[in-house]
């Protein structure tokens, strides 16, 4: 299935969440990236194809999840550097400047991290999803210190108009051992 398009829902119950995955999948052609519960009881659904196809099936998963929704997203044109973030696959070997943009949504973060890489010249390091973090996700990203910055600065804008923003921060000159601890 070709597409570079993505959708997700994420929601506050896990049997929801399989009624919502159900639906969006009956609902239109596309492939399931990941279904499944997440930390503090919630459940995320992503699926990818064409941006007709995603749009239809994330209505469908909204329709059929009713009041456990907790945030969705359909992003058309997804930056190829954001699934192997999500896969935690990123090549990085030396950080310039830091970056961070953490959520209290993991569709909130996706959308933020989308924008941050589309935004500037910068590398995602990770993206990590709501495991052993409370239900809230982050991102790292790494380039020169003006990049980064501008990327931060337009993902946590994205972030922030869901009201989902944690915090942000970047950190000109990290030390070599925070890369050790983030991979």
């Amino acid at each position: 299935m070709a597409g570079n398009s993505i959708g997700l829902i994420e929601l506050t119950s896990v049997a929801a969440g399989f009624q919502a995955c159900d639906a969006m999948l009956k609902a239109a052609d596309v492939e399931l990236v990941l279904s499944r519960s997440i930390c503090s009881g919630k459940y995320m659904v992503m699926v990818r194809g064409d941006v007709a196809a995603i749009e239809a099936s994330v209505a469908a998963g909204i329709a059929g999840a009713g009041f456990a929704i907790v945030d969705s997203f359909v992003i058309p044109n997804l930056h190829e550097s954001v699934f192997p973030a999500l896969s935690g696959v990123s090549k990085v070997e030396a950080l310039e400047s830091l970056g961070v943009i953490e959520s209290f949504s993991v569709a909130a973060l996706i959308e933020g991290a989308d924008a941050a890489v589309k935004t500037a010249n910068v590398r995602l390091i990770e993206i990590r999803l709501a495991m052993a973090l409370g239900g809230k996700a982050f991102v790292t990203l790494t380039g020169d210190v003006a990049a980064v910055s501008a990327a931060v600065e337009a993902g946590a804008q994205i972030v922030g108009r869901k009201g989902m923003l944690v915090n942000r921060v970047v950190i000109p000159h990290p030390r070599p051992e925070l890369l050790n601890e983030m991979i």
